[in-house]
């Protein structure tokens, strides 16, 4: 099944996959199977399931501190609402009162 493959190929194709990081991305997710308290029963999904299809847009981490960073953004604006609302509620009785 497997043809043995010559010295340059093999330094070639180690080459490739570390240069497209693929090395660097089963390490780590080896390593989180390494650290995990409670070994799943199944290493392969456990694999699978952490490597899943690269998100579109950047890495895992620029997207979640852009999700950290949108929802400090939602926040703001929705207290800022809230406040908003609150003014025009005393504006609108405060209109009424001097009717």
């Amino acid at each position: 099944l497997f043809r043995p493959m010559s010295e340059s190929r093999k330094e070639e194709f180690q080459k490739y996959l570390e240069k497209s990081g693929v090395i660097d991305t089963l390490t780590k997710v080896l390593v989180n199977l390494y650290e995990c308290p409670e070994k799943p029963p199944n290493a392969i999904n456990f694999i699978k399931e952490s490597m899943g299809p690269a998100p579109p847009g950047g890495d895992v981490e620029k997207l979640q501190a852009k999700v950290k960073e949108q929802q400090a953004a939602l926040e703001a604006k929705e207290k800022e609402i809230l406040e908003l609302k609150q003014k025009l509620a005393d504006l609108t009785e405060a209109q009424k009162k001097a009717e």
